[in-house]
């Protein structure tokens, strides 16, 4: 990627060391991916060890995952802001990674949940406080492109996940076809995660040694260094408790009345989902998660009112953080349910799978993200919303391919579209999170991006893989086959892609304005400290 001389400082910022800053970020959303992904490739035979259905699994995969993930970046996001941020990043890839290993003792459905609530946790605190980094370490000017080259790491480290898992699940079980013989009883699946967790510890202190930027001297709004950070996550952390939140609340000035009228309204639609679909621990889960960011929002409102009306008073923040998660929920649910499709439609095997879907998906998320990421650099100089093209681009070239692949009987022809759509699919993710940056101050960046993850998360990772697996179950219960039923459920899920357009047109509509007055509008919400250099 070529940044010239006058997109970087020159005061040890930019150049060389932002490129390596760069990759060394990349590997560790690599390492993200892979513990997140390799789910996917063992879901079967975790399914056949602890007995659960497709519904289940997406729970497992997305919900019990995304729930903590999203509920914690908000603090650790807020953290990064005030707080050296690299250090935060070793942290949680040392707790996740340590969760993923222990995930290879899990011996029932709870454990495993437990454990994958620990991988969520640890997994929030590393793309707001990266955001955050890199935007300090480029300029506005080069952002998307940059946040896409750091987003390839999750089809990298997606794609590694497949193939690794696979190989590792197939390995494993012809050296120790009887699991009693096999070290430790362990089964092909808990091996895997054992050997995906453990390089990420070493990896963490890797990321220990990096050089921690001047909070935004990118733009020339340099931010003065948070006397007191740990009481801004104390803070932050407490506002998100259910029951100690509301003491806070109440201190804050924060009026109790609407977070009860919300806490209500969430839990009659918690309720009604629960008995519609018959899964309480999804819709119990999801309706916490929606409280805790709805109290957080009201806290955001009390503590930083600037921050809060950065964000939440912005249609084109708005539209732009409904209109890509709803894509996100179909490529999370396509990601997940990929493999299990092409154990249940061909003859295959999961080293076969892991191999051609990995690196189909590698190859093609490195690709599309990297060329999105450029292209939408390039589109916004010709119009300030020009990034947004990059969704219309996904959706038109995701539908039909995903299709295809689908409903192919060739086994081949279903690996090469994997890839292929992958080009399109992939090409967004860098675009929310540097809209997110244009249209806040400095200081704000990290819970920015935190905002479009949370959404991002709920909507896409949460939702996605189980409504899939909802959808799949419901179908098979109608007489269909497993194969049929999971086909109908991922093609149908795509008409979420309605909701997509609709919100992309609307945030093209905003976008150019509430950026261009960024600064005006900070301070007319009575943000002060804006010194330029």
């Amino acid at each position: 990627m070529h940044v010239s001389e006058g997109e970087v400082r020159q005061d040890g910022q930019g150049g060389l060391y932002a490129h390596y800053v760069l990759f060394v970020l990349v590997i560790v959303f690599v390492f993200n991916f892979i513990d997140r992904n390799i789910l996917a490739i063992l879901s079967q035979d975790i399914q056949a060890d602890l007995g659960i259905g497709d519904a289940e699994m997406g729970f497992l995969y997305g919900t019990v995952f995304a729930l903590f993930y999203a509920v914690f970046g908000i603090p650790l996001a807020r953290f990064a802001d005030v707080w050296v941020r690299r250090s935060l990043i070793s942290a949680g890839l040392f707790f996740w990674s340590l969760m993923t290993a222990l995930s290879g003792f899990a011996q029932s459905f709870s454990m495993l949940a437990t454990l994958r609530i620990g991988v969520g946790i640890g997994e929030a605190s590393a793309s707001p406080a990266a955001y955050s980094m890199l935007s300090d370490y480029y300029s506005p000017g080069v952002r998307a492109t940059v946040l896409a080259v750091y987003s390839s790491g999750a089809y990298i480290g997606g794609g590694i996940g497949l193939f690794l898992g696979g190989f590792l699940l197939e390995t494993w079980t012809t050296w120790f076809p009887d699991r009693s013989t096999a070290p430790l009883n362990l089964a092909g699946w808990q091996a895997a995660f054992l050997a995906v967790g453990l390089p990420g510890i070493l990896m963490a202190l890797w990321v220990r040694t990096l050089r921690e930027p001047k909070r935004g001297i990118s733009e020339g709004l340099v931010t003065e260094e948070h006397p007191a950070p740990f009481s801004v996550l104390k803070t932050e952390l407490v506002s998100m408790m259910p029951v100690m939140n509301l003491f806070g609340l109440h201190r804050q000035g924060a009026s109790l009345r609407a977070n009860l009228v919300a806490a209500v309204i969430i839990l009659i639609v918690a309720v009604l989902l629960a008995w519609l679909t018959g899964n309480i621990p999804q819709w119990a889960a999801l309706g916490v998660g929606v409280y805790l960011s709805f109290c957080w929002a009201q806290s955001l409102k009390s503590r930083d009112p600037v921050t809060y009306h950065m964000i939440f008073g912005s249609r084109a923040m708005r539209y732009t953080m409904i209109a890509f998660p709803t894509i996100s929920f179909v490529t999370y649910g396509i990601g997940f349910w990929t493999p299990a499709l092409m154990f249940r439609v061909h003859e295959t095997n999961p080293a076969e799978v892991g191999m051609y879907l990995g690196l189909g998906g590698a190859t093609g998320g490195l690709l599309g993200i990297t060329l999105g990421g450029i292209f939408a650099d390039w589109a916004k100089t010709k119009h300030p919303a020009g990034r947004l093209i990059v969704g219309y681009l996904a959706v038109f070239g995701t539908v039909p391919l995903v299709l295809w692949m689908i409903y192919t009987d060739d086994l081949q022809t279903a690996f090469i579209l994997f890839f292929a759509q992958h080009l399109f699919s992939a090409a967004w993710p860098g675009i929310p999170p540097s809209t997110a940056a244009d249209l806040v101050l400095p200081r704000m960046r990290a819970v920015a991006g935190a905002y479009y993850i949370l959404i991002n998360t709920m909507i896409g990772l949460a939702l996605g893989p189980y409504f899939m697996g909802q959808l799949s179950d419901i179908y098979a219960g109608q007489g269909m086959d497993s194969a049929e039923s999971l086909r109908l459920a991922m093609s149908s899920s795509m008409l979420v892609f309605v909701v997509t357009l609709i919100f992309l047109t609307l945030a093209w509509k905003h976008l150019p304005r509430d950026e261009s007055s960024r600064l005006e509008r900070a301070r007319s919400f009575g943000e002060k400290n804006l010194a330029e250099i």
